[in-house]
């Protein structure tokens, strides 16, 4: 749900405030990002330097605090995503510059696919990514807890740290991407120790009322992989996280937004309510593994029915629909509607066409960067006071 609105300075704007609205949605400001030189895209919102404290640097927590309480006006907690890209990060985001390369836990590059067409896709888009050093790893690791400590400063809820849809934590928990042989690296438990160090850091500078969940992938995680992936829950569970979103996917594999069509007819079967779900059956694993912890599911909900049938089933406590909610901010209102119908409390919505020219390229990512712009501009039209819609066939 990035919004693609941030300015030169990576402030929020006075279109972010208008499109911020706290009662549709847990997390308002969309890909926050740790660190300036590494952006997702030009437009994100971003830390530009060291965060010393409220006392140092004013004119920054006065402007991150306009946005809390927009975000925040009408009761319910904003939670802060906040993400660090990786090797994911554009060639043309961030002031590393066009040339500059990339981080990552190991140099292994962003491949939108196999053929040739696709391989040079990928080395125009993405640089090459290299190994982080020791020092490159610190370095971020409190660009991270800077961050937590500018929103909580700022008068935020809390933080949801982005370990999904293949950006560095992501990158780090993943075997297919972390090759390291060192404390970060070989193991479950080493893979972890990133995300891990982040958390207990950030414990250290933040009130303790102040909320740190993760979003976590569930999609990439082969059947050999799975036992790492659970192993890696329990770590963070034990490190004290507040609730854990499940989705899945990454830019070479976008699952978040590629996962199926969505339903076009209304129906009221169970079975094409729990369907909504990308993820349900690996939340419904992780449910049975760690009861006490809360969890979000999300991707694919557009009905009440599905929403309730996934909660019903004691897989989820949370629900997110943001891209329904990017092309209708009252959806959840209606849901929540008791007056209003299970037929009426939906909005279906198909994936977003591509043109032709579009088409004849292989890539299965360039359908979920028009699905990811499409929904960016929705947010947007939202920030200017303009009439949203869904995209049609």
């Amino acid at each position: 749900m990035a919004e693609l609105m941030a300015g030169s300075d990576h402030v929020p704007t006075p279109n972010m405030l208008e499109s911020s609205n706290g009662n549709i949605t847990k997390e308002p400001p969309g890909n926050v990002q740790v660190d300036v030189n590494h952006l997702g895209t030009p437009f994100d919102p971003a830390l530009s330097n060291d965060y010393t404290g409220k006392e140092n640097n004013p004119d920054l927590v006065a402007a991150w605090s306009k946005y809390a309480s927009a975000c925040q006006q009408h009761g319910p907690p904003s939670i802060v995503q906040i993400v660090h890209p990786g090797r994911q990060s554009l060639r043309i985001a961030g002031q590393r510059g066009i040339f500059g390369s990339t981080i990552a836990p190991s140099a292994i590059p962003v491949r939108l696919g196999d053929s040739y067409l696709e391989q040079f896709i990928s080395m125009i888009t993405f640089p090459y990514p290299r190994e982080m050093t020791q020092g490159d790893i610190e370095s971020v690791s409190r660009k991270f807890v800077d961050t937590a400590r500018l929103m909580a400063d700022s008068g935020f809820s809390g933080i949801e740290l982005h370990g999904a849809h293949g950006y560095l934590i992501d990158q780090f928990l993943n075997p297919k991407t972390n090759h390291r042989t060192d404390a970060y690296g070989g193991s479950a438990e080493k893979r972890a120790k990133f995300v891990l160090d982040i958390i207990a850091a950030t414990r250290k500078v933040v009130p303790p009322t102040f909320c740190i969940g993760i979003k976590l992938n569930s999609a990439d995680h082969s059947s050999a992989t799975f036992e790492d992936t659970m192993t890696q829950i329990g770590l963070l569970v034990d490190a004290g996280i507040d609730f854990l979103e499940v989705s899945g996917g990454s830019y070479e594999d976008p699952s978040m937004m590629m996962g199926q069509k969505e339903p076009t007819q209304e129906t009221k079967s169970t079975r094409t309510a729990a369907r909504e779900a990308f993820f349900l059956e690996f939340a419904h694993e992780t449910r049975k593994r760690f009861p006490s912890l809360i969890l979000m599911l999300t991707g694919g909900f557009r009905t009440r029915v599905g929403a309730l049938s996934a909660i019903r089933e004691n897989a989820c406590d949370l629900i997110g629909i943001g891209r329904p909610s990017a092309v209708d901010p009252k959806l959840p209102l209606l849901m929540l509607d008791e007056s209003v119908s299970d037929a009426e409390a939906r909005l279906p919505l198909v994936n977003v066409p591509a043109p032709f020219y579009v088409r004849m390229l292989p890539a299965r990512s360039v359908g979920g960067g028009l699905e990811s712009g499409y929904y960016a501009n929705q947010i947007q039209r939202i920030g200017k006071g303009l009439k949203t819609c869904a995209p049609s066939l």
